[in-house]
């Protein structure tokens, strides 16, 4: 990449998935950079990285802090972004993080830039990316939601390992071989089997992940009154993850309108005709920026309840290119 007119722009964490896949979608989406500034862990920091036609060095957290960026994109985990976000906003650089340490914070927007990418202003300098799970969520849920006011919804999520990192990735493919995988990431095997574990168990029985779910779906939406419940599975897929998706409504609804609603709406994909086999699939979605839905039903028990499947590449829209999109959203605003 040659020197241009544009931002300088740090991933934190650019050496795991979620920071490859940043240093992908920034390319792909022609995102204006001047200077890139990979971070990641002490081991690596001095060694060469390639980003667009040029090898760059891998900064440690304080040189690039130093550094004053005008962007960084964090995707290093809760406790490097708890100590580090802030020091990085204060020095002026608008910072979009990965992790869950600010999405719940008041004070901190937590933006899916088709959904509520309005809340963001200029002076925005620390700025939340929701959970995986989330994001791809309320992309569907967003115009649903506003034509008919959604009342409850129970999900259940089918997660690629691709969520819990390159070892995870190691684990199914030693399992695969027959090899027993060091270190082991689960505390089952993964290949053949479903485990109903995503993230840590807390006191009510619920996950940190379906909690997320929970509390982030309420303030992306902007509507405390959302109960959106779930259940979370970690499935031996790498594509991507895929939601089984229950809904009320406050209001009725036809599936004419439904379906004009998520054709329309942007970041939307549909993909149902069942009759000759065609519904959103892991394996379709990877590589894709877009969420996909299909399986579009009435509920045969309720009479404003509705049924989807909603699939979506994890690492990018529901990381990497979401963080990207916030950041392009930001950058118009600074123009």
């Amino acid at each position: 990449m040659q020197t241009q007119p544009g931002f300088r722009v740090a991933v934190i964490g650019a050496t795991g998935l979620v920071g490859a896949t940043m240093r992908e979608v920034l390319l792909e989406r022609n995102f204006p950079i001047s200077e890139f500034l990979p971070v990641a862990s002490a081991r690596n920091v001095g060694r060469s990285l390639s980003f667009g036609d040029r090898e760059w060095t891998v900064r440690s957290l304080e040189d690039a802090c130093a550094a004053a960026p005008d962007f960084a994109l964090f995707s290093a985990g809760g406790a490097v972004s708890t100590e580090w976000a802030p020091r990085f906003a204060a020095a002026g650089t608008v910072v979009i993080d990965n992790s869950s340490a600010w999405r719940l914070d008041p004070a901190v927007p937590l933006v899916v830039p088709e959904v509520n990418g309005s809340v963001l202003r200029p002076d925005h300098r620390l700025i939340a990316n929701p959970n995986c799970t989330t994001a791809q969520l309320v992309v569907a849920l967003a115009p649903l939601h506003a034509a008919f006011g959604v009342v409850r919804g129970v999900v259940s999520t089918y997660q690629s390992v691709t969520g819990t990192g390159a070892a995870a990735i190691a684990q199914l493919e030693a399992e695969r071989q027959g090899l027993p995988p060091h270190p082991a990431v689960y505390p089952h095997p993964i290949d053949r089997n479903c485990i109903p574990h995503c993230d840590s168990f807390l006191d009510s029985g619920y996950t940190k992940e379906e909690m997320k779910v929970w509390h982030e779906t309420k303030k992306i939406l902007g509507d405390p009154d959302v109960a959106i419940t779930c259940t979370a599975v970690r499935v031996p897929v790498l594509g991507g993850h895929s939601e089984s998706v229950y809904l009320e409504f406050a209001r009725n609804f036809t599936l004419d309108a439904v379906r004009h609603l998520l054709e329309q709406a942007p970041g939307l994909t549909v993909v149902d005709d069942p009759q000759q086999a065609r519904y959103p699939m892991p394996r379709d979605a990877a590589g894709h920026d877009t969420v996909f839905v299909g399986r579009i039903r009435p509920d045969l028990s309720h009479p404003r309840g509705l049924h989807l499947w909603i699939v979506a590449d994890n690492l990018r829209k529901g990381a990497a290119t979401n963080a990207v999109q916030i950041a392009e959203h930001m950058a118009a605003l600074l123009a």
